[in-house]
């Protein structure tokens, strides 16, 4: 299993509209693509302009399905909401760890 955290900060005059692109791409992530085994979008309880995901691949050839999906492209084009580059930091699963978990809980 691959997974990371992502942190963006959103321009506030831009949050509709980033958060119109990342609905769009978080729920095709879970929907349509079998090698993605979470993508949850997660605000900031002390700043509503910064934002987390947290997505769970089977594996990079998954993670690499999902920047080509075409709910990627409308991420990727909703960019300019972000105040500054995204920060990712991957990550190994833990707790559960087994892969049949995910795949059974999909």
């Amino acid at each position: 299993m691959l997974a990371m955290w992502v942190k963006v900060k959103v321009k506030p005059d831009a949050r509709e509209r980033f958060l119109k692109a990342i609905e769009v791409d978080a729920l095709g992530s879970e929907g349509d693509e079998p090698g993605c085994m979470r993508f949850n979008v997660l605000q900031d309880e002390q700043d509503q302009n910064v934002y987390y995901f947290y997505e769970v691949y089977r594996d990079q050839a998954a993670l690499e399905a999902h920047r080509a999906a075409p709910h990627y492209a409308v991420w990727r084009a909703a960019a300019d909401t972000l105040d500054g580059p995204a920060q990712a930091t991957r990550c190994q699963t833990v707790f559960p760890a087994a892969a049949e978990y995910w795949l059974r809980n999909k």
